[in-house]
């Protein structure tokens, strides 16, 4: 028992466990499968609606100058560190805090988080199946007022005529239930002819929007009212999740090479959708709201915070995925290039992204007569509502639907299988079963659907918003500022750099060992404060949660952060020989089957270790000197 008999344990499992584990879990067939995988997981949903809307909100050009800092500063060392340990070890995001088994609940805390986020966010890639599949059509669901779940206050505005002065008068269907005061102009004969000035007070709602909220999600007045399951989504759900338990069925010898798909295929569809966006009349104006700077924006503290948080919400550290695809790479793969190159092709992504919502967003202001202003929203309302409104008005008008939302399915397949297969590895390392990986995942892919048919019902957008609103920001910031700590001050510093330059075959930069110690988590530390400051309760459009749900949100919050010091102290109390600071800097050091898989590249390891930490690894302990 204690410190000696857990090291004699570990001791008598280390050939095993350094010499047959990477053969069980396999490597990439070659270096791209890897920068593919990352690519696929890192570019989401997040890139296509929230970053331009970001942008646009933030100064337009001058917003990439806080945002390109941030992926210098944040997003680039903590993949790099990500997976460089997770390269080194061959390891998932639980088995991997072998490297400290002090810290090992942020292996925990990781997987809860992608666990959390992993429920939720493919409920939104569902509704984008389900637009996909009911764009197969003549004529799109959303075009006109003439269903059954309208209203009198929709409004189906098909442009007829123009004016001299470039404003477009519209032919209004359905508006018998208005109340008349505010200025409109009505083509009554829909040809533009005897257009009459209106008033109305009554909000008009677009058919696209009515489609959405009362078709699509036939949304309830409050998370009171969870209401019935929506089967039409529920079937969609499960599609989707079928579709991400194919991709990883076979680990990556099935998901290594469905990322050649999912890595180029948005990349196709945003460039023809943008080269039909910039010929649509109006597409000019919208790029210029997007992205002609705004300078005097950059002196406001909410501009510098918002896009440090965007980095969190688009680079997809912190959540496990990118140590799992990592421990997938041979030993030398130069993972120092592909850290500088697949955030930078993040954030080029969301740029490129923001050119084709904008030329579109442009044509539907000129098209409507309304400014920019009100027709830029952020989230699903962008995709699920804005967009939809747009296309309706294009020629062939369902082909440019089935591309838009099989370019979103794709892309949230894409980070969705990443996840998946981040837990499952680490439920199959951390268990030794890696022979039994297809069954896991089965299992966990069965377990998330029943824990998501909640978020299908009339009401699962008051629990999504919920899990979204809390499950992700605040766990994440702990996590990476955790993995920072845990690295370069537990583990220490000076033995990492060294891992790593094992693996390089040349010296680390002191830059990224500044920024590992220092300026990285000192910058998670102002994005922390700064979600703190600006955090307000729980919101859905009007509707304000009652305090049970605030209270479940900050609870489902809590969910990721609680293993980091709980499982600490649980090692700390159950070590039960030496004193208190001596179980601590024990539990600090590696354990003995920590290193590289290989035996060849263990050897070599090895020979990089302070004579403590040798002593430490080959089971010599001598709690004296610990």
């Amino acid at each position: 028992m204690g410190i000696l008999n857990c090291f004699s344990k570990r001791k008598d499992s280390i050939k095993n466990d350094t010499k047959d584990d990477v053969v069980e879990r396999g490597n990439w067939s070659g270096k791209f499968e890897f920068i593919l995988s990352c690519l696929t997981y890192a570019v989401g949903l997040g890139n296509i609606w929230r970053f331009p809307y970001l942008c646009y909100r933030n100064g337009g050009g001058a917003f990439l100058i806080p945002y390109l800092m941030f992926v210098a500063l944040c997003s680039m060392p903590l993949f790099f560190l990500e997976v460089a340990y997770g390269q080194f070890g061959s390891l998932s995001p639980l088995a991997v805090w072998k490297m400290s088994p002090l810290c090992k609940g942020i292996g925990y805390g990781v997987v809860v988080l992608g666990t959390v986020s992993n429920i939720y966010y493919i409920v939104i890639v569902a509704w984008a199946f389900y637009f996909v599949i009911a764009s197969f059509t003549w004529t799109l669901p959303w075009i006109t007022c003439n269903n059954s779940w309208n209203t009198p206050q929709c409004t189906s505005r098909i442009m007829v005529n123009s004016t001299s002065n470039n404003t477009a008068e519209y032919a209004i269907n359905n508006i018998t239930g208005y109340n008349f005061s505010g200025n409109v102009n009505i083509s009554l004969d829909g040809v533009g002819n005897g257009s009459t000035l209106v008033n109305t007070s009554l909000r008009r709602v677009t058919p696209s929007e009515e489609y959405w909220s009362r078709y699509v999600l036939d949304i309830t007045d409050g998370i009171e009212d969870i209401g019935y399951v929506q089967w039409k989504l529920l079937l969609c759900l499960a599609a989707v999740w079928l579709i991400v338990f194919l991709c990883v069925i076979k680990g990556i010898k099935t998901s290594g090479k469905v990322v050649y798909f999912t890595a180029t295929f948005p990349y196709l569809i945003l460039t023809i959708l943008l080269i039909r966006g910039v010929t649509l009349p109006g597409a000019a104006d919208g790029l210029r709201y997007y992205l002609i700077p705004k300078w005097e924006k950059l002196g406001s503290f909410k501009v510098w915070g918002e896009a440090a948080q965007q980095i969190f919400f688009s680079s997809g550290v912190s959540c496990g995925a990118l140590v799992t695809m990592a421990s997938y790479n041979k030993f030398n793969n130069n993972i120092q290039r592909d850290a500088i190159f697949i955030p930078i092709m993040n954030a080029f992504t969301s740029l490129y992204a923001g050119f084709v919502i904008f030329s579109i967003v442009g044509f539907m202001a000129h098209q409507t007569g309304e400014s920019i202003d009100n027709v830029v929203t952020q989230g699903p309302g962008l995709a699920f509502v804005v967009y939809p409104e747009a296309v309706a008005n294009l020629p062939a008008a369902p082909v440019w639907s089935v591309l838009f939302f099989t370019m979103l399915l794709t892309v949230g397949v894409g980070s969705q299988f990443a996840m998946v297969q981040s837990i499952a590895a680490s439920i199959t390392d951390e268990f030794k079963l890696t022979n039994k990986k297809t069954l896991v995942t089965a299992i966990l892919c069965a377990v998330k659907f029943l824990i998501g048919i909640p978020l299908v019902t009339r009401g699962g957008m008051y629990v999504l918003q919920v899990m979204d609103w809390y499950g992700f920001s605040f766990g994440v910031m702990v996590l990476a500022f955790s993995e920072c700590i845990a690295v370069a001050w537990i583990y220490g510093i000076d033995q990492f750099s060294k891992d790593v330059q094992l693996m390089l075959g040349s010296k680390l930069f002191i830059w990224w060992k500044t920024c590992w110690r220092f300026i990285t988590p000192g910058l998670i530390l102002f994005i922390f404060c700064f979600i703190i400051i600006s955090h307000v309760p729980v919101t859905y459009g009007d509707y304000t949660y009652p305090r049970w749900a605030i209270g479940v949100g900050w609870m489902l919050a809590l969910l990721s952060i609680l293993p980091v010091p709980i499982y600490s102290c649980y090692r700390i109390f159950t070590t039960v020989e030496g004193s208190l600071l001596q179980r601590i800097r024990f539990l600090r050091m590696p354990e003995p089957s920590w290193g590289p898989s290989l035996e060849k590249d263990r050897e070599l390891y090895i020979g990089t270790l302070s004579p403590q930490r040798k002593r430490h690894v080959l089971g010599h302990i001598d709690l004296n000197r610990i």
